[in-house]
Protein backbone atom coordinates (compact mmCIF):
# COMPACT_ATOMS: atom_id res chain seq x y z
CA UNK A 1 0.00 0.00 0.00
CA UNK A 2 2.94 2.36 0.85
CA UNK A 3 4.59 1.92 -2.35
CA UNK A 4 1.67 1.99 -4.48
CA UNK A 5 0.72 5.42 -2.41
CA UNK A 6 4.02 6.97 -3.06
CA UNK A 7 4.44 5.87 -7.09
CA UNK A 8 1.03 7.74 -7.46
CA UNK A 9 2.28 10.70 -5.91
CA UNK A 10 5.13 10.53 -8.12
CA UNK A 11 3.11 10.47 -11.12
CA UNK A 12 1.17 13.11 -9.82
CA UNK A 13 4.52 15.64 -9.76
CA UNK A 14 4.46 15.46 -13.76
CA UNK A 15 0.32 16.66 -13.71
CA UNK A 16 0.77 18.89 -11.48
CA UNK A 17 3.48 20.91 -13.19
CA UNK A 18 1.97 20.95 -16.02
CA UNK A 19 -1.47 22.17 -15.07
CA UNK A 20 0.82 24.88 -12.89
CA UNK A 21 2.78 25.28 -16.17
CA UNK A 22 -0.86 26.29 -18.31
CA UNK A 23 -2.41 28.08 -15.40
CA UNK A 24 0.57 30.15 -15.13
CA UNK A 25 0.43 31.20 -18.93
CA UNK A 26 -2.96 31.81 -18.99
CA UNK A 27 -3.00 34.06 -16.04
CA UNK A 28 0.33 35.61 -17.36
CA UNK A 29 -1.60 36.62 -21.02
CA UNK A 30 -4.44 37.55 -19.25
CA UNK A 31 -5.53 41.32 -20.10
CA UNK A 32 -5.13 43.45 -16.85
CA UNK A 33 -2.31 44.79 -14.44
CA UNK A 34 -1.95 44.38 -11.05
CA UNK A 35 -0.27 47.52 -10.83
CA UNK A 36 -2.68 49.45 -13.39
CA UNK A 37 -4.01 51.59 -11.08
CA UNK A 38 -0.33 52.94 -9.78
CA UNK A 39 0.37 54.17 -13.20
CA UNK A 40 -3.36 56.34 -13.37
CA UNK A 41 -2.41 57.10 -9.57
CA UNK A 42 -1.03 60.81 -9.96
CA UNK A 43 0.02 60.39 -5.89
CA UNK A 44 2.41 57.90 -7.03
CA UNK A 45 5.99 58.46 -8.37
CA UNK A 46 6.57 56.69 -11.68
CA UNK A 47 9.85 55.72 -10.41
CA UNK A 48 8.11 54.03 -7.29
CA UNK A 49 5.71 51.81 -9.72
CA UNK A 50 8.77 51.01 -11.68
CA UNK A 51 10.69 49.66 -8.45
CA UNK A 52 8.00 47.66 -7.61
CA UNK A 53 7.02 45.98 -11.10
CA UNK A 54 10.77 44.93 -10.89
CA UNK A 55 10.99 43.88 -7.51
CA UNK A 56 7.86 41.41 -8.32
CA UNK A 57 8.97 40.88 -11.97
CA UNK A 58 6.34 41.67 -13.54
CA UNK A 59 8.11 42.89 -16.96
CA UNK A 60 10.40 39.50 -16.65
CA UNK A 61 9.76 36.92 -19.41
CA UNK A 62 6.71 34.73 -18.85
CA UNK A 63 8.94 31.71 -18.24
CA UNK A 64 11.45 33.62 -16.08
CA UNK A 65 8.33 34.18 -13.88
CA UNK A 66 6.91 30.39 -13.97
CA UNK A 67 10.70 29.22 -12.80
CA UNK A 68 10.54 31.78 -10.19
CA UNK A 69 7.18 31.11 -8.80
CA UNK A 70 8.26 27.71 -8.97
CA UNK A 71 11.08 27.89 -6.71
CA UNK A 72 8.96 30.11 -4.50
CA UNK A 73 6.31 27.20 -4.34
CA UNK A 74 8.69 24.79 -3.46
CA UNK A 75 9.93 26.53 -0.56
CA UNK A 76 6.64 27.57 0.83
CA UNK A 77 6.52 31.23 -0.52
CA UNK A 78 2.65 31.64 -1.87
CA UNK A 79 3.52 34.65 -2.98
CA UNK A 80 2.34 38.41 -2.29
CA UNK A 81 -1.58 39.78 -2.64
CA UNK A 82 -1.21 43.21 -4.30
CA UNK A 83 -4.83 43.98 -3.76
CA UNK A 84 -4.80 43.15 0.56
CA UNK A 85 -0.79 43.52 1.17
CA UNK A 86 -0.66 40.47 2.80
CA UNK A 87 0.95 37.14 2.28
CA UNK A 88 -1.53 34.61 -0.19
CA UNK A 89 -0.78 31.79 2.42
CA UNK A 90 -2.24 33.97 5.40
CA UNK A 91 -5.28 34.69 3.30
CA UNK A 92 -5.85 31.59 2.22
CA UNK A 93 -5.35 30.34 5.77
CA UNK A 94 -7.83 32.35 7.57
CA UNK A 95 -10.55 32.04 4.59
CA UNK A 96 -10.09 27.91 4.62
CA UNK A 97 -11.57 27.04 7.82
CA UNK A 98 -15.05 28.51 7.24
CA UNK A 99 -14.57 27.14 3.12
CA UNK A 100 -14.01 23.73 4.78
CA UNK A 101 -16.95 23.51 7.56
CA UNK A 102 -19.47 24.48 4.83
CA UNK A 103 -18.55 22.01 2.12
CA UNK A 104 -17.47 19.28 4.61
CA UNK A 105 -21.26 19.64 6.39
CA UNK A 106 -22.33 19.99 2.58
CA UNK A 107 -20.90 16.67 1.61
CA UNK A 108 -21.78 14.69 4.76
CA UNK A 109 -25.44 15.76 4.05
CA UNK A 110 -25.55 14.33 0.69
CA UNK A 111 -24.00 11.13 1.51
CA UNK A 112 -26.45 11.03 4.33
CA UNK A 113 -29.45 11.15 1.93
CA UNK A 114 -27.78 9.80 -1.27
CA UNK A 115 -26.89 6.60 0.02
CA UNK A 116 -29.64 4.95 2.05
CA UNK A 117 -32.02 6.62 -0.46
CA UNK A 118 -30.19 4.96 -3.82
CA UNK A 119 -29.86 2.03 -2.23
CA UNK A 120 -33.72 1.89 -0.69
CA UNK A 121 -34.75 2.77 -4.32
CA UNK A 122 -32.58 0.27 -5.85
CA UNK A 123 -33.82 -2.63 -4.04
CA UNK A 124 -37.89 -1.45 -4.98
CA UNK A 125 -37.41 -0.46 -8.74
CA UNK A 126 -40.65 1.34 -10.34
CA UNK A 127 -42.41 1.36 -6.73
CA UNK A 128 -43.75 4.76 -5.30
CA UNK A 129 -40.43 4.76 -3.50
CA UNK A 130 -38.34 5.17 -6.27
CA UNK A 131 -40.76 7.11 -8.64
CA UNK A 132 -40.71 9.92 -5.95
CA UNK A 133 -37.12 9.80 -5.32
CA UNK A 134 -36.25 9.90 -8.86
CA UNK A 135 -38.41 13.05 -9.15
CA UNK A 136 -36.81 15.21 -6.52
CA UNK A 137 -33.65 14.13 -7.54
CA UNK A 138 -34.28 15.38 -11.32
CA UNK A 139 -35.62 18.86 -9.94
CA UNK A 140 -32.81 18.79 -7.24
CA UNK A 141 -29.84 18.82 -10.07
CA UNK A 142 -31.78 20.79 -12.41
CA UNK A 143 -31.67 23.66 -10.36
CA UNK A 144 -28.34 25.52 -10.40
CA UNK A 145 -27.23 26.26 -6.84
CA UNK A 146 -27.70 30.28 -7.41
CA UNK A 147 -31.23 29.77 -7.77
CA UNK A 148 -31.83 28.00 -4.52
CA UNK A 149 -29.83 29.97 -2.80
CA UNK A 150 -32.12 33.05 -3.70
CA UNK A 151 -34.94 31.04 -3.05
CA UNK A 152 -34.17 30.08 0.51
CA UNK A 153 -33.13 33.50 1.67
CA UNK A 154 -36.48 34.69 0.39
CA UNK A 155 -38.02 31.57 2.11
CA UNK A 156 -36.25 31.35 5.64
CA UNK A 157 -34.65 34.77 6.18
CA UNK A 158 -37.21 37.48 4.67
CA UNK A 159 -40.84 35.48 4.69
CA UNK A 160 -40.18 33.58 8.08
CA UNK A 161 -36.79 35.29 9.20
CA UNK A 162 -35.70 32.29 11.06
CA UNK A 163 -32.21 32.24 9.83
CA UNK A 164 -29.47 34.97 8.76
CA UNK A 165 -29.02 35.29 4.82
CA UNK A 166 -25.67 36.85 5.81
CA UNK A 167 -22.71 34.45 7.05
CA UNK A 168 -21.09 36.01 9.84
CA UNK A 169 -17.24 35.50 11.17
CA UNK A 170 -18.08 37.67 13.97
CA UNK A 171 -20.50 36.11 16.36
CA UNK A 172 -20.50 37.42 19.96
CA UNK A 173 -20.82 35.18 22.89
CA UNK A 174 -19.64 31.88 23.91
CA UNK A 175 -20.09 28.38 24.80
CA UNK A 176 -23.41 26.59 23.47
CA UNK A 177 -24.62 30.05 22.31
CA UNK A 178 -21.42 30.41 19.55
CA UNK A 179 -22.12 27.31 18.57
CA UNK A 180 -25.88 27.68 18.09
CA UNK A 181 -25.47 30.53 16.00
CA UNK A 182 -22.48 29.21 13.68
CA UNK A 183 -24.68 26.02 13.21
CA UNK A 184 -27.73 28.37 12.45
CA UNK A 185 -25.84 30.90 9.78
CA UNK A 186 -24.71 27.49 8.07
CA UNK A 187 -27.57 26.08 7.68
CA UNK A 188 -28.70 27.57 3.91
CA UNK A 189 -25.65 27.41 2.72
CA UNK A 190 -24.81 23.60 3.78
CA UNK A 191 -28.26 22.47 2.14
CA UNK A 192 -28.37 24.52 -1.21
CA UNK A 193 -24.99 22.59 -1.55
CA UNK A 194 -25.60 19.28 -0.01
CA UNK A 195 -29.07 19.10 -1.81
CA UNK A 196 -27.67 19.54 -5.24
CA UNK A 197 -24.95 16.77 -4.83
CA UNK A 198 -27.20 14.54 -3.11
CA UNK A 199 -29.71 14.82 -6.07
CA UNK A 200 -26.82 13.53 -8.41
CA UNK A 201 -25.57 11.46 -6.03
CA UNK A 202 -28.50 9.49 -5.75
CA UNK A 203 -29.24 8.95 -9.46
CA UNK A 204 -25.75 7.36 -9.47
CA UNK A 205 -26.01 5.55 -6.15
CA UNK A 206 -29.59 3.64 -7.44
CA UNK A 207 -27.67 3.21 -10.93
CA UNK A 208 -24.47 1.48 -9.35
CA UNK A 209 -26.97 -0.76 -6.93
CA UNK A 210 -29.15 -2.11 -9.90
CA UNK A 211 -26.47 -3.15 -11.95
CA UNK A 212 -24.85 -5.08 -9.21
CA UNK A 213 -27.96 -6.64 -7.80
CA UNK A 214 -28.74 -8.43 -11.03
CA UNK A 215 -26.09 -10.14 -11.39
CA UNK A 216 -25.33 -13.88 -10.44
CA UNK A 217 -23.99 -13.95 -6.91
CA UNK A 218 -26.07 -11.77 -6.14
CA UNK A 219 -28.95 -14.78 -6.78
CA UNK A 220 -27.03 -17.38 -5.34
CA UNK A 221 -26.36 -15.71 -2.20
CA UNK A 222 -29.93 -15.09 -1.95
CA UNK A 223 -30.31 -19.36 -2.73
CA UNK A 224 -28.44 -20.09 -0.03
CA UNK A 225 -30.91 -18.90 2.23
CA UNK A 226 -29.55 -15.39 3.41
CA UNK A 227 -31.35 -12.68 4.01
CA UNK A 228 -32.15 -9.68 1.77
CA UNK A 229 -29.97 -7.04 4.71
CA UNK A 230 -27.26 -9.40 4.04
CA UNK A 231 -27.33 -9.72 0.49
CA UNK A 232 -27.22 -5.91 0.29
CA UNK A 233 -25.02 -4.58 2.73
CA UNK A 234 -22.30 -7.65 2.25
CA UNK A 235 -23.06 -8.66 -0.87
CA UNK A 236 -24.07 -5.32 -3.32
CA UNK A 237 -23.09 -2.52 -1.69
CA UNK A 238 -19.76 -2.80 -1.72
CA UNK A 239 -19.09 -3.76 -5.02
CA UNK A 240 -21.74 -1.02 -5.64
CA UNK A 241 -20.11 1.89 -4.08
CA UNK A 242 -16.97 1.36 -6.66
CA UNK A 243 -18.19 3.96 -8.94
CA UNK A 244 -19.65 5.87 -6.51
CA UNK A 245 -16.31 6.40 -4.77
CA UNK A 246 -15.19 7.82 -8.32
CA UNK A 247 -18.17 10.05 -8.52
CA UNK A 248 -17.32 11.51 -5.38
CA UNK A 249 -13.79 11.83 -5.86
CA UNK A 250 -14.83 13.74 -9.35
CA UNK A 251 -17.04 16.07 -7.77
CA UNK A 252 -15.27 17.14 -4.91
CA UNK A 253 -13.26 19.83 -6.85
CA UNK A 254 -16.81 20.85 -8.62
CA UNK A 255 -18.34 21.36 -4.92
CA UNK A 256 -15.69 23.64 -4.17
CA UNK A 257 -16.84 25.53 -7.50
CA UNK A 258 -20.56 25.20 -6.65
CA UNK A 259 -18.97 26.84 -3.34
CA UNK A 260 -17.35 30.22 -5.11
CA UNK A 261 -21.46 30.34 -6.13
CA UNK A 262 -22.98 30.07 -2.70
CA UNK A 263 -20.39 32.10 -0.93
CA UNK A 264 -21.17 34.84 -3.19
CA UNK A 265 -25.01 34.72 -2.45
CA UNK A 266 -24.23 34.03 1.66
CA UNK A 267 -21.24 36.39 1.58
CA UNK A 268 -19.34 33.59 3.29
CA UNK A 269 -15.60 34.68 3.86
CA UNK A 270 -14.30 31.60 2.45
CA UNK A 271 -12.02 30.35 -0.49
CA UNK A 272 -14.37 31.09 -3.38
CA UNK A 273 -15.11 34.98 -2.85
CA UNK A 274 -11.43 35.44 -2.33
CA UNK A 275 -11.25 34.05 -5.69
CA UNK A 276 -13.57 35.87 -7.21
CA UNK A 277 -12.25 39.33 -5.53
CA UNK A 278 -9.14 38.54 -6.88
CA UNK A 279 -10.23 38.06 -9.99
CA UNK A 280 -11.92 41.31 -10.13
CA UNK A 281 -8.69 42.88 -8.79
CA UNK A 282 -6.43 41.41 -10.79
CA UNK A 283 -4.65 39.91 -8.56
CA UNK A 284 -3.09 37.28 -10.08
CA UNK A 285 -1.32 35.64 -6.75
CA UNK A 286 -3.95 34.74 -5.15
CA UNK A 287 -5.86 33.58 -8.37
CA UNK A 288 -2.89 31.54 -9.34
CA UNK A 289 -2.51 29.71 -5.56
CA UNK A 290 -6.24 28.83 -5.46
CA UNK A 291 -6.55 27.81 -8.59
CA UNK A 292 -3.28 25.50 -7.84
CA UNK A 293 -4.88 24.25 -5.01
CA UNK A 294 -7.76 23.25 -6.53
CA UNK A 295 -5.97 21.24 -8.72
CA UNK A 296 -3.92 19.68 -5.72
CA UNK A 297 -7.48 18.83 -4.82
CA UNK A 298 -8.21 16.51 -7.77
CA UNK A 299 -5.07 14.37 -7.79
CA UNK A 300 -5.23 14.10 -3.89
CA UNK A 301 -8.73 13.08 -3.67
CA UNK A 302 -8.51 10.57 -6.96
CA UNK A 303 -5.59 9.10 -4.93
CA UNK A 304 -7.79 8.51 -2.07
CA UNK A 305 -10.69 6.98 -4.19
CA UNK A 306 -7.84 4.51 -5.45
CA UNK A 307 -6.93 3.37 -2.25
CA UNK A 308 -10.65 2.98 -1.55
CA UNK A 309 -10.80 0.79 -4.23
CA UNK A 310 -8.97 -2.24 -2.88
CA UNK A 311 -10.42 -1.69 0.50
CA UNK A 312 -14.30 -2.02 -1.33
CA UNK A 313 -13.30 -4.59 -3.24
CA UNK A 314 -10.20 -7.15 -2.35
CA UNK A 315 -9.63 -8.46 -6.03
CA UNK A 316 -8.51 -4.91 -6.75
CA UNK A 317 -4.49 -4.96 -6.18
CA UNK A 318 -2.85 -1.88 -5.18
CA UNK A 319 0.54 -2.82 -7.16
Amino acid sequence: MGQYVLRRLLIAIPSLLGISLVLFTVLALAPGDPFGDLATNPNVPPEVALALRAKFGLDDPIYLRYLHWLVAMAQGDWGFSFASRANVDTLILQRLPTTLYVIGSAQLLALSIAIPVGVFAATRPYSIFDQIANTLAFIGFSLPTFFTGLLFILVFSVKLDWLPFVYSTDIKGTGIHWVLEQIKQAIMPVMVLGLFQAASMTRFVRSAMLDVIRLDYVTTARAKGLGQATVIVKHVMRNAMIPVVTLIALQIPAVFGGAIVTEQIFRIPGIGSLLISSILSNDTPVVMAVTFVFACLVVFFNLIADVLYGWLDPRISLR
